[in-house]
């Protein structure tokens, strides 16, 4: 294939990730394009400056559409060891949640939130392998283990079932 030039490239991008059922890598978008991965990136800001509804995930890039599932969101507050944040996802996600992003609050940079968005077993298993894999650290590493999450699911049920069982595990953090 040949090499996308500026803004054809863009224009295929946002068609690749408008028509996309699930995220797509940097790396997948790169080949497709037969760019660099950096450059890739680079595009992704430039059209998230234009203000497309592009999200970073852990899982690659997706394109928000608006027409969605209406759902509810709460931040909730926990706090546990790093070995055990695999069982926390589990836990969120086989309540019917979304485990959208992490925040933690660092004494210089003020609050820093990155994307997780992860809702079953295989996407956490995948988020956790790729935190393994490349010797990353888990944001709440820089807290103590204290972090903030927001979740969304589409009743509030799914929500208070997800903070009860947090709660009896010991990894909420009461207000």
């Amino acid at each position: 294939m040949k090499k996308l030039l500026g803004e054809e490239r863009r224009t295929e991008l946002l068609s690749l990730l408008k028509n996309a059922k699930q995220p797509l890598t940097g790396t997948d978008l790169a080949k497709h394009t037969n760019v660099s991965r950096q450059v890739i990136v680079n595009d992704i800001n430039l059209l998230k400056a234009r203000n497309e509804p592009l999200l970073a995930t852990s899982q690659g890039y997706l394109y928000m559409h608006h027409v969605q599932q209406q759902k509810i969101t709460r931040k909730i507050v926990c706090s546990h060891a790093p070995t055990e944040a695999k069982e926390e996802l589990f836990i969120l996600v086989d309540c019917g949640v979304t485990v959208e992003s992490v925040i933690v609050e660092h004494p210089v940079y003020g609050e820093i939130i990155a994307s997780i968005m992860v809702s079953n077993r295989l996407e956490v298993e995948h988020f956790v392998k790729r935190v393994e894999e490349s010797n990353a650290l888990y944001l709440s590493a820089l807290t103590d283990g204290t972090h903030l999450h927001v979740i969304s699911a589409t009743s509030t049920e799914n929500l208070d079932l997800a903070e009860s069982k947090l709660r009896e595990r010991g990894f909420l953090v009461e207000h």
